[in-house]
């Protein structure tokens, strides 16, 4: 952590507005920017405006967090020039994401950026690689935890692991068919 994001992390943001929305977008792309994985990705000229900080972004990120309705564009199609994109692109954006966001926002405001930016990359994922998919289970768990940080509900309970063939264990009320009172 960078001793400004140290000193941020001591004054996050309670609630997403305009001006800090922009100030996210920019700190983030910087790092995209900086990062040896993404930053070349991102940098080649025809890609270049969704590698930098643009107008276009604070506009995308208002519009889902404020509800500000400013962005008119389609996300597949922005993100469709990213050809040789691999999954590990998507967990590096996403650390760097979710990262920069936890230390500029309250956890309450930092979910209201997190749940959108989990559900588009599962989407830009099963977009990309296919419906079959399979969505990292470290990117599934987060985004459970969000959804019930967000609604107070219970996390959905996860059935056991067993080896394969193993019968799923159970336990069975009354007598076996056949045997009699």
């Amino acid at each position: 952590m960078t001793s400004s994001e140290h000193r941020a992390r001591s004054t996050r943001e309670t609630n997403p507005d305009e001006a800090n929305v922009r100030a996210l977008v920019e700190a983030f792309y910087r790092r995209v920017d900086d990062d040896p994985l993404l930053g070349p990705i991102f940098s080649e000229p025809p890609r270049r405006p969704l590698g930098r900080a643009s107008r276009h972004d604070d506009r995308f990120w208002s519009s889902l967090v404020l509800g500000s309705k400013q962005y008119r564009g389609n996300v597949q199609e922005a993100h469709r020039p990213l050809t040789d994109i691999e999954p590990r692109h998507f967990a590096r954006w996403l650390s760097l994401f979710l990262t920069i966001v936890e230390v500029r926002y309250e956890p309450a405001a930092a979910a209201q950026f997190m749940e959108p930016a989990l559900r588009i990359a599962h989407s830009l994922q099963l977009s990309k690689f296919g419906w079959d998919y399979q969505i990292p289970a470290e990117q599934q768990e987060l985004l459970e935890a969000l959804r019930c940080t967000r609604t107070g509900a219970e996390p959905e309970p996860r059935f056991p692991d067993r080896p394969a063939a193993e019968p799923f264990p159970a336990k069975f009320i009354g007598k076996p068919a056949g045997e009699e009172k």
